[in-house]
């Protein structure tokens, strides 16, 4: 089964089972991790599932669609490798896949 590795606001890495076909959203979520609000469950609408993800893996996350970005301008906490985690849709291919709870707003 492919890992996701999160790390927590407090620096804590945690290795998480993902499943292809949840979104990186849905795998923190369902591992219990409550860092990660997700208020709006993965429709887009809120940016509580605001994540950072390593750099080297921004070519296979890709970049944030229009209404992503638009709701990533509203935190203050906004980087360059900055998504959505319900927008990031989790395949085998990302097996190792690194992101960081972004700090809260």
């Amino acid at each position: 089964m492919p890992k996701l590795i999160v790390t927590d606001r407090s620096g804590k890495a945690h290795e998480l089972d993902g499943e292809a076909g949840l979104s990186v959203m849905e795998i923190i979520r369902d591992a219990g991790m409550d860092e990660l609000l997700a208020l709006c469950g993965g429709s887009c609408s809120c940016a509580t599932c605001h994540v950072h993800v390593a750099p080297d893996w921004l070519p296979v996350t890709g970049t944030a669609s229009g209404d992503e970005d638009d709701l990533l301008d509203s935190s203050d906490n906004r980087v360059a490798s900055s998504r959505l985690s319900c927008q990031i849709a989790f395949t085998d291919a990302m097996d190792g896949l690194e992101v960081a709870i972004a700090p809260e707003d």
